[in-house]
């Protein structure tokens, strides 16, 4: 008795691309975003909201948090944490501050900062790929050692310079600024007429080409820059296997020990080059106590962005965004924002019962009614509050995405190579 075996081949599906879906995903939150703004901004009258002004201060204050976040990714794709990005930072406002007075000339200063922030990753590299020491005691220990170093510096060199001293140097030459001709005045008027969307799109155009620091330029292309180079190239690829599986990564034959000190290195770099940023566009001196705790604060943007370029930028752009307005005296604008984070939170409180989350979806209700009777019932948020709105925000939105971050498998190990 014979048995046919009807074997059928099995069906190869297309690969998945999650490169695309995650740019798509990430271009509708951006769009979602602001389409929410917008109607907030009809909604409740504060043109503030999404005004040029805005945009243009909110680029200014969200580069350097972007550029210390994007610091953050390199070392920590690597498998280095890197905590001594603030140090870092201070190193590149007090170096690019001195060599660009020195000079007078700005791009010097610039390629200043970002040596010693580099300089500054070549110790944090020694200390924890060579000789293994513990990544946070490091990073903690050159925040600590850049603080006191360059005050030490600072009354060695200004000591007998008019206008400078121990904790600041003197004036510096500034960046030349960019922009796009007759943008203002063609998109001026249309942004000025307060119709949804379209005049938020033409204050958003307006804020992003007129007025801006040709440092600004550079540290936006860093973004695509570091996607194209960690995830378009060979190097790359190498770099983030090293933080994700080092012992595999040496049985092919890959590096680890370089590609781990290139990476730290390019980190302290690129917030050596925040620091630059603080010191010549955002203000035109080195001050003490200028970076603020802007290199934790661009970990955190990094960490909300699950170590991506893209969510990076948009962490840095909410922290920016609340610090904007903050600055600008949007105590108004800011208790706006009540009603649409209460409205993220009733929208979450519908997701979660969806997913059969009934714990999270019953918080999301009681913290966005409570959100939405602190808005009815007040016309202001108090200015003390108001000053640490960017604070609240980011650990609100940090809180909100900690559920889907998928941080490198290997951070914050120390590794050996095989002795076989």
């Amino acid at each position: 008795m014979s048995q046919e075996l009807d074997v059928m081949e099995p069906v190869r599906r297309p690969a998945a691309r999650p490169s695309g879906r995650s740019r798509w995903r990430f271009l509708s939150l951006v769009g979602a975003v602001f389409v929410s703004l917008a109607g907030l901004r009809v909604i409740t009258g504060q043109d503030m909201l999404t005004d040029a002004g805005t945009i243009n201060t909110t680029l200014t204050f969200a580069v350097p948090i972007g550029l210390a976040g994007l610091g953050g990714l390199w070392s920590e794709r690597a498998g280095i944490i890197n905590i001594g990005l603030e140090g870092m930072m201070i190193l590149g406002t007090w170096f690019g501050a001195y060599f660009a007075w020195t000079f007078d000339n700005p791009w010097i200063g610039l390629m200043a900062g970002v040596l010693g922030g580099m300089a500054g990753g070549l110790l944090h590299a020694v200390a924890t790929v060579t000789f293994a020491v513990d990544h946070i005691v490091s990073g903690v220990a050159i925040n600590i050692l850049a603080l006191g170093a360059m005050r030490y510096m600072s009354i060695l060199l200004y000591s007998d310079v008019p206008g400078a001293g121990a904790a600041q140097s003197p004036s510096t030459p500034g960046f030349p600024t960019l922009g796009l001709p007759y943008v203002g005045d063609l998109l001026g008027p249309v942004a000025d007429r307060g119709w949804f969307l379209v005049s938020d799109l033409a204050s958003l155009v307006v804020g992003l080409t007129t007025r801006m620091s040709a440092l600004t330029l550079v540290a936006l292309l860093m973004i695509p820059l570091t996607y194209v180079v960690l995830w378009r190239t060979a190097f790359g690829l190498r770099l983030r296997s090293v933080g994700e599986n080092p012992d595999a990564s040496e049985s092919l034959g890959v590096r680890v020990y370089s590609l781990k000190y290139a990476a730290v290195v390019v980190s302290g770099g690129l917030a050596g080059m925040g620091g630059v940023f603080l010191a010549l566009v955002a203000s035109n001196i080195y001050q003490e106590g200028q970076t603020g705790g802007r290199g934790f604060i661009g970990l955190a943007a990094m960490i909300f962005g699950n170590w991506r370029p893209g969510g990076v930028a948009m962490g840095a752009g909410l922290f920016g965004y609340t610090d904007a307005l903050q600055l600008r005296g949007g105590g108004e604008a800011i208790h706006a924002l009540l009603l649409l984070l209460a409205a993220v939170l009733l929208a979450v409180a519908v997701w979660q019962v969806r997913k059969d989350r009934k714990g999270i979806a019953i918080a999301s209700v009681v913290a966005g009614v409570l959100l939405l009777l602190w808005y009815f019932t007040t016309d202001s948020l108090p200015r003390e509050l108001a000053t640490y709105s960017p604070h609240i925000t980011t650990l609100l939105v940090l809180s909100l995405a900690s559920q889907r971050l998928r941080p490198p498998a290997a951070i914050g190990k120390q590794w050996r190579a095989s002795r076989s």
